[in-house]
């Protein structure tokens, strides 16, 4: 699979499998970006949301987090690995670094957003960060790609319109 729009739909389906809804991704890059945009719609939230999305970097991170968070809640990492995942270890900092590889391809904006989205985790960022909420499923690196999506979405928003 190296067609280009072949990994735009793995990745995508990846997402949404995992419960992803990228409506809700598009509501987040609207809150964070009205301030700057008040014309935004969710319309063109999810339209930058889309153009993260079909970059092959991004695509790759989000396959390999996902397939790690699958593999952990399918015991299939050797300890302490699979332990680190499993619990979300707050030192482990692999899934922030994954995140900020997709943060890398959008400038200093990307970044410093991801910051705040990981730090406040709002709407569906935080229902993947909350381990009660979905028992039985591992979004060690869900979470944080979900930061580094909209942050990114909202970077590039920010510098089409700057």
């Amino acid at each position: 699979m190296n067609n280009q729009q072949d990994l735009y739909l793995a990745a995508k389906t990846a997402l949404l499998d995992r419960g992803v809804d990228l409506n809700e991704l598009a509501i987040l890059v609207c809150n964070a970006q009205r301030k700057h945009n008040p014309d935004i719609t969710e319309e063109i939230a999810m339209h930058h949301i889309n153009s993260v999305l079909k970059k092959r970097e991004i695509q790759h991170a989000i396959l390999t987090g996902i397939a790690l968070d699958v593999a952990a809640e399918q015991k299939l990492l050797p300890e302490p690995l699979l332990g680190i995942i499993e619990r979300d270890e707050g030192l482990y900092g692999v899934d922030e670094t994954l995140a900020m590889s997709i943060t890398g391809c959008y400038g200093s904006i990307a970044s410093s957003n991801f910051g705040y989205f990981d730090i406040t985790k709002p709407g569906i960022i935080g229902l993947f960060n909350d381990k009660k909420a979905k028992p039985g499923e591992v979004h060690t690196f869900l979470d944080d790609i979900l930061c580094s999506i909209v942050a990114a979405s909202c970077s590039r928003l920010a510098h089409r319109n700057g």
